[in-house]
């Protein structure tokens, strides 16, 4: 079990930089209380539905652990969510929780779907060149999570571990292959065995196996 440390949402905005904008729901804000519901939490909006939002990727999730590391490696201060997330505690990393991992979420219950695939405005929005790729290199993206009991989550909600389907494929493993290793069909195959990865990534990794 872990306490929530930031429960955010946010709709899209136009943001700075480099003397540019762009357009991003990324820049999140501290919530009290939120009902989440299986399109997501209500109040919270993407800028780009290609790779945000929808059933499959309602609740956004980053492990806090992350912060320290980036904060020394990059030298500067970043407060959750930083990412973009909805979620952040610490005690579930990529590494340690698995797809179809299930969760309770305040009154709702969540389910792990897939892996992040980041993009730039990570790397926009803190103001940091290398952002995207040291996060790609490191798989360390966070994930996201599918609804299967809506419910109202509290900013003291706890973020608790109910079930565990399979403990053989970490979110990390599964990101790392999408991310850094499309070539390992063999393994792909294992993944795509899973019933709770996302369709979206079923896809991808349908693509990746038939490439030759």
């Amino acid at each position: 079990m872990s306490e929530i440390i930031t429960l955010s949402i946010g709709k899209p905005a136009s943001h700075q930089w480099k003397e540019k904008t762009y357009t991003s729901a990324i820049g999140k804000s501290n919530k009290e209380e939120v009902l989440l519901t299986f399109d997501g939490f209500v109040g919270d909006e993407v800028a780009n539905p290609t790779f945000h939002g929808g059933p499959e990727r309602a609740v956004c999730f980053y492990p806090f652990e992350h912060y320290d590391q980036w904060e020394q490696e990059f030298g500067v201060k970043l407060s959750p969510p930083a990412f973009g997330e909805n979620i952040c505690t610490s005690g579930f990393l990529e590494k340690n929780t698995y797809i179809g991992d299930i969760f309770s979420l305040g009154n709702a219950v969540v389910q792990v779907t897939q892996g992040r695939i980041p993009c730039s405005i990570i790397s926009k929005f803190n103001h940091v060149d290398s952002f995207l790729n040291r996060i790609v290199e490191t798989c360390f993206t966070g994930y996201f999570l599918k609804v299967l009991e809506e419910g109202v989550v509290t900013a003291d909600s706890s973020f608790t571990l109910m079930e565990r389907k399979q403990q053989d494929i970490s979110v990390w493993d599964a990101t790392k292959l999408m991310l850094l290793d499309r070539e390992n069909k063999e393994q792909i195959k294992k993944v795509m065995l899973l019933d709770a990865l996302a369709v979206d990534w079923k896809n991808r990794f349908e693509k990746a196996l038939q490439k030759k």
